[in-house]
């Protein structure tokens, strides 16, 4: 884990890092919105559970915790999410129903703590609304991004993402082009899919997103990004379809490089 910080007014970043060899570190967030009802959106990897639980109770009493949304069920984004709803009693699962079914074939969630969220739906978080919307690249179909219309914060969950030499928490303070290389390496490698895309209707995914006019946009994967730097990246994710395919190498495999880090850490 990394040091926690604020990507906007009560809007907490809990941030890690996983090594990708040859390319830099993938930036690995979780968002914890506090307020009235205190909102989580994601819950970390499994070789950072114990600094994550400890950065994440420093910011807010387990007692408080209502929501923890899982924008799907890779382990990056479940990592401490058993550990979470045995410490908040109070807190409910917001999730897509296959997330839910994925995240089963590990522990059950008792249906009362559940809401399940699909793409067009909207729920009610106290005095937040939270919409849902299918991200343009994704490499679970449970995948859901979510836009909180009380700050205007899109949570893109994978998609808008990158790779970096080395990471920043804002995009105005890192270098465009390792950016936006990172940026072009990472929707590929999530989405391979995208090469087979009709480019049309992939534009137009990004543009559903495009016309919610957020003015923040937090991915899992990327820094914070404000303004007219959103616009940006809305641009740059209509590209992806027509870049060649990216093929990792051996050495290269994301998946991979999640179980190297996790094997060097449970060895320290």
């Amino acid at each position: 884990m990394r040091t926690s910080y604020t990507a906007g007014p009560d809007i907490h970043v809990l941030p890690s890092a996983l090594p990708i060899p040859g390319l830099g570190d993938q930036p690995v967030n979780a968002f914890l919105v506090r307020g009235g009802e205190p909102l989580l959106i994601d819950a970390g990897m499994p070789v950072d559970r114990e600094g994550f639980l400890e950065a994440l109770w420093a910011l807010v009493d387990p007692a408080d915790l209502r929501w923890v949304a899982i924008t799907h069920d890779d382990r990056d984004h479940t990592g401490a999410l058993l550990r979470i709803l045995e410490a908040a009693p109070q807190a409910k699962v917001i999730t897509n129903a296959i997330s839910l079914t994925r995240i089963s074939e590990e522990f059950t969630i008792p249906p009362d703590r559940v809401v399940t969220a699909n793409p067009g739906n909207r729920i009610k978080a106290g005095d937040r609304e939270l919409s849902f919307h299918r991200p343009p690249t994704f490499d679970s179909p449970g995948t859901l991004a979510v836009l909180d219309h009380s700050n205007g914060t899109l949570y893109s969950s994978d998609s808008f993402g990158t790779v970096l030499p080395e990471i920043g928490q804002d995009f105005a303070e890192l270098s465009e082009k390792e950016f936006f290389d990172g940026f072009d390496v990472l929707n590929r490698a999530i989405a391979p899919w995208t090469a087979l895309a009709d480019e049309a209707k992939f534009t137009d995914s990004v543009s559903h997103l495009a016309r919610l006019r957020p003015e923040r946009l937090l991915s899992a994967h990327g820094p914070t990004v404000r303004g007219r730097a959103v616009e940006r990246l809305f641009t740059a994710m209509t590209r992806i379809p027509a870049l060649p395919a990216w093929l990792p190498g051996a050495d290269l495999d994301l998946e991979a490089a999640l179980d190297a880090h996790e094997a060097a850490a449970a060895g320290q």
